[in-house]
């Protein structure tokens, strides 16, 4: 795994969480964590937050993301983006460090 790189937001994500903030009256930041779990070994677990001590912060326009400590060398240099479809829209994570993926998707190993 690589420590050194930071992830990135897309423009994409700070405008979707300022969206959800707007229409919710609050101002929280979207908490991105690796945790254990999942048939391959980890997955992300992707929620509205306030910021603790020890995260990682990236911001721009007044919109956060956050992530743990704990998280962060797994996440280094993963892209933190939001996808709108048909099928539905979500936060996506398009991750370097994942080595493979499971067949629905939601968990990985490294």
């Amino acid at each position: 795994m690589t420590f050194a790189l930071p992830p990135k937001v897309t423009p994409r994500a700070f405008a979707r969480i300022a969206e959800i903030n707007a229409a919710s009256g609050e101002a929280k930041a979207l908490r991105v964590a690796v945790e254990g779990g999942g048939c391959s070994g980890f997955q992300y677990d992707i929620k509205l937050d306030d910021p603790s001590e020890d995260d990682l912060v990236l911001e721009d326009a007044g919109q956060k993301v956050v992530v743990d400590s704990v998280s962060q060398p797994f996440l280094a240099g993963a892209v933190i983006d939001f996808s709108e479809e048909i099928i539905g829209a979500r936060f996506t994570i398009d991750n370097p460090n994942v080595s493979s993926s499971c067949g629905c998707g939601t968990s990985f190993s490294m």
